[in-house]
């Protein structure tokens, strides 16, 4: 059963220096064919099951202008929504309105994701961002002027010539807007990026390092939870979609560069707009294998700081977690942990997860 939707939109109104998403800038020309194309793909694919949760990301979803949300939004009614639905959607601060969010609360949208990143100018700019901290505390005020409570706030850190000072400041001005949930990102710098092509370097693995303890440090001290590596929230606040994905259940991801997951089989749309306003909407298919299934599993779930469930495991995919791969070993070397009811990896090896999961690519 598929109970999410992933919806893309990759328009925006500037392009950030470190953004490796598929986007364009803004067209109104071409903004309407792109709806047209995604309201086919919609009718194509959907099947008519109850949706519990959906992301509306990009791009910038909040830079299309009243007309072009309205017929978003009419688009989305083909969907049969769940009485108690997660519905989000992306935004950010220099093209959200008082208007656009009337909108967006009337179509049931109950969940905002603002992209802040950072509050100090400097680190801004080098982002290529264009707004202020006194934007977002304005366009914070509006969110919850119309109703929306449950809001994420992203953040980005590991930048260059950033100090711990600095990130600080970050946390306690995100802190002072009153988030329900934080996403946190360490700057990744991928080759086709401004920063990429700038040939900009990461910061010191032993800085990211202690900029990640600091993070940890300072929101659970605020009352969030550590749920995930990179995501943080106040309790009852977890991400409903993201975990859809952290629990490796199935998905619709409709739009440019989609990904889906749907009856053991991964599907990632086309990065070509030409195609896709064509109607070629798949780009790439991959048909699991058992093996496949099990290891994207351990890959995804391991990222849950509760870990996996063994009995949940068991129910679901028939196979013993301690017999997979080479867990009992990593157990014995303190690399995972073990209770009553999950295996995970312990607080003080999650920096080097990825070293970890490694382990389960493949067999």
């Amino acid at each position: 059963m598929t109970n999410s939707v992933y919806l893309h939109i990759p328009f925006c109104s500037s392009l950030c220096t470190y953004c490796s998403f598929t986007k364009f800038f803004y067209n109104e020309k071409m903004v309407f064919s792109y709806l047209n194309s995604l309201l086919k793909e919609i009718k194509t694919k959907y099947k008519g099951e109850i949706i519990k949760t959906i992301y509306i990301g990009g791009g910038t979803p909040s830079c299309l202008s009243v007309k072009e949300l309205e017929y978003l939004f009419k688009i989305i009614k083909i969907f049969n929504f769940d009485a108690n639905i997660e519905f989000t959607m992306e935004v950010n601060p220099e093209s959200l309105t008082l208007e656009k969010l009337k909108l967006m609360q009337e179509n049931k949208v109950n969940r905002i994701s603002m992209g802040v990143e950072s509050t100090i100018l400097k680190n801004l700019k080098y982002l290529g961002r264009n707004h202020d901290f006194s934007l977002v505390k304005e366009k914070m005020q509006l969110i919850r002027e119309v109703g929306i409570t449950n809001i994420n706030i992203d953040l980005i850190y590991a930048l260059k010539d950033q100090t711990l000072k600095d990130l600080k400041m970050d946390i306690l001005n995100i802190l002072s807007l009153k988030p329900t949930h934080i996403s946190t990102y360490s700057l990744e710098i991928y080759p086709q990026t401004i920063l990429g092509i700038k040939q900009e370097k990461n910061i010191s693995e032993d800085l990211d390092f202690q900029m990640y303890e600091l993070i940890c440090q300072e929101l659970k001290k605020h009352g969030f939870m550590h749920y995930e590596i990179s995501n943080f929230s106040k309790p009852s606040y977890q991400s409903r979609h993201n975990l859809v994905y952290w629990n490796n259940e199935n998905y619709y991801g409709f739009g440019l560069s989609a990904a889906s997951y749907i009856e053991n089989i991964r599907r990632t749309n086309t990065f070509s707009l030409k195609k896709y306003l064509a109607g070629n909407f798949l780009g790439e298919e991959e048909v699991l294998t058992k093996k496949d299934i099990l290891s994207y599993a351990l890959i995804l779930g391991f990222r849950k700081i509760e870990g996996i469930n063994k009995n949940m495991f068991f129910k679901k995919y028939g196979v013993n977690l301690l017999d997979l791969y080479n867990i009992k070993d990593l157990l014995k070397k303190g690399l995972l942990k073990e209770n009553a009811f999950n295996i995970y990896i312990p607080c003080d090896k999650i920096y080097i997860e990825n070293s970890i999961l490694i382990n389960f690519v493949g067999e």
